[in-house]
């Protein structure tokens, strides 16, 4: 099934989220994904309060970076979540921007390993095992939660390189792509996530999470093209979206037919309107996007 959601960006003062997630749940969204970005918001903190102020919507964070987190704080933290909102809580993990590892102090020789080692970790953690591991940068000593969910939830990771996209196949339950992947690129990245399943001998459903610049109403191709010349992308075709409801269907069902299974849609960061931006999603997109098996 094709699942449609929106970003509660960062760049929005925290005390903006409650109305933007009451507005999400009275209007149908499916999914509010929200970003643990340096210096600007916590993920787990919004991700519990939108949670706790809703009564169905379900709630992603992409991503936490697991430089700044020990795996057992992780892994607690998500064991609670799902166990409070069971169903409703999705959560990736992955590199973190280097440039902001290296201003905490946080930033390691190989991201790579690190993600590796924390990804299994994290899932044998939530899977209800007792872990012992002395990895390069995961050292856990007999180390299992109390009080694991059931069943084990999925564990997303973002992934943007070659290597890193293989090793979600390999190792998570689910890739997150940012909104720098345009349709093209999600047909690349989902035959190198293959590639790390088909290695690992790894089976069953690998959830692909695609995030879309979008932008709707008045200025909207503006907004879309500043967007874009900030992070970098305005050379690239085929990325983002300007325009009605139905322009937005059409790119969403494009990263479908390429192999997305959840699209988020990414307002800009100076969306004038936020609360209206995710009514446009849920009672205006939503009805466009078919559900696909």
């Amino acid at each position: 099934m094709t699942s449609l959601g929106a970003v509660f960006r960062p760049q929005l003062p925290p005390e903006r989220l409650r109305e933007v997630v009451r507005t999400a749940d009275a209007a149908g969204l499916e999914e509010l994904w929200l970003w643990e970005d340096c210096f600007l918001e916590s993920g787990i903190a919004t991700a519990a309060a939108a949670l706790a102020w809703s009564e169905r919507l379900r709630v992603g964070v992409g991503l936490l970076p697991v430089p700044l987190r020990n795996v057992a704080l992780t892994s607690m933290e998500a064991a609670t979540l799902h166990r409070l909102f069971p169903g409703r809580v999705a959560l990736g993990v992955g590199h973190g921007v280097q440039a902001w590892m290296g201003q905490v102090g946080a930033r390691v020789e190989s991201p790579l390993t690190l993600l590796r080692e924390h990804l299994t970790a994290m899932r044998a953690l939530l899977a209800g095992e007792r872990v012992t591991v002395d990895g390069r940068y995961v050292k856990l000593d007999g180390v299992a939660l109390d009080w694991p969910p059931a069943p084990a939830p999925s564990v997303l990771a973002g992934a943007t390189g070659p290597r890193s996209l293989r090793l979600t196949g390999e190792a998570a339950d689910g890739t997150i792509l940012d909104a720098a992947v345009p349709p093209d690129g999600v047909r690349k990245a989902r035959g190198l996530i293959d590639e790390g399943r088909t290695a690992a001998g790894r089976t069953g459903r690998h959830e692909i999470v695609v995030y879309l610049h979008t932008a709707t109403g008045p200025g909207a191709e503006g907004r879309l093209g500043a967007e874009l010349e900030r992070s970098g992308g305005a050379s690239t075709p085929g990325l983002g979206v300007a325009g009605d409801a139905g322009t937005v269907a059409k790119a969403v069902q494009r990263l479908v037919e390429a192999g997305a299974h959840t699209v988020v849609l990414q307002p800009t960061a100076d969306e004038p309107d936020p609360e209206g931006f995710v009514r446009f999603v849920a009672e205006e997109v939503r009805p466009l996007v078919p559900r696909l098996p």
